[in-house]
């Protein structure tokens, strides 16, 4: 049977993907036992040939149900390129029997699902995976135990530890942790019931964020609080026995599978998707990192993201001769592409200063005056939390955006370059090395550090940031060495454009505001330090 309308619509709306190969057909809501005798539902979509020929098969495991949007960007977009695509939903969603119980079943159910695979008639030993974010972890967990059977994979927008997804540097995501709950919990129920979900999140977002218990308001907003939303928040501690078992990454270790690894610079798995590249062994893997979010990947970036993604999977799994390893990102600042040698690319770390004065500059000041300058002082009103503009983030607001706004608080502190004469690539890892007096007793301070872009209209657009905790310093008020790790980039600064480094105490509802206030004074000889290629 065809697929339905609806997601035949949906392909419709998806411009500038290759040329249909093949008419597609579909067989729904086909039962897939699992070890313990629990059945998963799944939809076949496979290309319609005039002559009998085999095709690879595709696997798309999904929490997210199977209907809009992956019909249509994996079901229909991958099986018109010669795939038999099979979308399934994991315990618990979209009709699928069981209990829903986020990273514990991943990898036993993928496995349970690949006997069935073995016992179908279409399949021909040819395996792929492909999919984003909880199916990209679907991914990893079957890949922790590859099958001979299995490939190649492309994991869009991927997370491997969902503890690094809700704590950042000790800092709790509430506002991406919110929205991939609603996500979660409402997406495989369908379009509408999810939409209005989103709504109702929209509308109540800004008196949950503002209370003092935010999940127990998002609970009485939202009809709920799952389990792993709350255990989430509970377990802080990467350490700790809930997150036993859950950090995939080792999977990467060694692994041969050919892997395209896809991200975007605004992405909130961006991090971890650059370990993943990083752990796997070069000659079996590519990156894709482009100028997008979690989200507008599969927007504004899906013709891209879909089209490499089919040519990686024909090319290892049905071409004679597969594709060639490549590091491709966008550079920002340019609306151009760069092709890399390596990730990281070679590059020298230059540090800039910032100065009391506001100005931020190359030369460090005077050795004998670091202990007691201060370049500036950070502060924290639990009633007023400097709120949170771009970055990364699955929100609608999320990405690069003007901060000229955000700049202009009190509470924000503002170093700028003077404007440059030449041309500053800036690729790879960006960190800030601080020098901070928190106070005695402040241990619950934090620090947010952001690289911003100024035009040469004097609007600032967030380049990349970071955050962390920050502890108490000593009675004598000796200052404490923190490294902020700012995520990685890859920026081109104009002549005429100037560098600057905002500092504040935090960036909230992006990450969970604390509710006591602190003050944070910023050191003379702390630095911001990108690598300049």
């Amino acid at each position: 049977m065809k697929p339905p309308l609806s997601t035949r619509i949906a392909r419709r709306t998806l411009g500038g993907l290759p040329a249909p190969r093949f008419a597609v057909s579909y067989e729904p809501r086909l039962p897939v036992p699992m070890a313990d005798g629990v059945e998963l539902l799944a939809d076949h979509y496979f290309p319609e040939a005039a002559e009998p020929q085999d095709f690879p098969t595709l696997l798309v495991r999904s929490p997210y149900g199977r209907g809009f949007p992956w019909a249509a960007l994996y079901g229909t977009a991958l099986a018109e390129q010669g795939f038999h695509v099979l979308i399934q939903s994991a315990r618990g969603t979209a009709g699928s029997g069981g209990v829903f119980q986020p990273w514990r079943d991943d990898g036993p159910d993928g496995r349970a699902t690949l006997v069935w695979l073995r016992r179908q008639a279409w399949f021909d030993g040819r395996l792929g995976l492909v999919g984003p974010s909880a199916m990209a972890y679907a991914q990893w967990a079957l890949a922790a135990d590859p099958p001979p059977e299995l490939k190649a994979m492309v994991v869009h927008v991927p997370l491997h530890n969902p503890h690094g997804f809700f704590h950042r540097n000790g800092l709790f995501a509430l506002e991406d942790a919110l929205i991939a709950t609603t996500a979660v919990q409402t997406q495989h129920l369908g379009a509408r019931r999810f939409l209005g979900a989103t709504l109702r999140l929209a509308r109540a977002m800004k008196g949950i964020v503002r209370s003092g218990a935010p999940l127990e308001a998002y609970a009485r907003a939202m009809g709920g609080s799952p389990t792993f939303l709350t255990g989430a928040a509970a377990h802080p501690d990467p350490g700790d026995g809930y997150w036993q078992g859950t950090d995939l990454l080792d999977a990467a270790d060694g692994l041969t599978v050919p892997t395209l690894v896809v991200s975007g610079w605004a992405d909130v798995a961006l991090d971890q998707a650059l370990q993943q590249y990083g752990r796997l062994p070069a000659g079996h893997r590519s990156l894709l990192v482009g100028p997008w979010t979690h989200t507008t990947a599969f927007q504004r970036g899906v013709a891209m993201v879909l089209a490499e993604s089919a040519a990686w999977l024909r090319g290892h799994l049905a071409d004679p001769v597969p594709p060639k390893e490549r590091v491709q990102v966008a550079l920002g600042g340019t609306g151009e592409w760069r092709d890399l040698s390596a990730w990281p690319p070679a590059a020298v770390p230059v540090s800039w200063y910032p100065h009391p004065d506001g100005s931020l500059v190359r030369e460090p000041p005077p050795t004998d005056t670091t202990a007691d300058s201060t370049a500036g002082t950070v502060r924290h009103d639990p009633a007023d939390p400097t709120p949170s503009i771009g970055g990364s983030g699955l929100g609608h607001k999320a990405g690069v955006r003007d901060n000229t706004a955000l700049e202009r608080r009190d509470d924000v502190l503002v170093f700028t370059g003077a404007p440059l004469t030449e041309a500053v690539e800036v690729i790879g890892s960006v960190a800030a090395e601080m020098l901070v007096d928190p106070g005695a007793g402040a241990a619950c301070a934090t620090l947010f550090v952001r690289l911003c872009d100024v035009d040469e209209r004097g609007r600032s657009w967030n380049v990349c940031d970071g955050v962390t905790r920050v502890t108490g310093a000593d009675a004598a008020h000796r200052p404490v060495a923190v490294t902020v790790a700012m995520s990685s980039t890859a920026h081109r600064f104009l002549p005429g454009h100037r560098i600057r480094v905002q500092i504040s105490g935090g960036a909230h509802p992006r990450f969970a505001a604390t509710q006591e206030a602190f003050r944070v004074e910023v050191r003379s000889g702390s630095a911001i330090v990108l690598p300049v290629v």
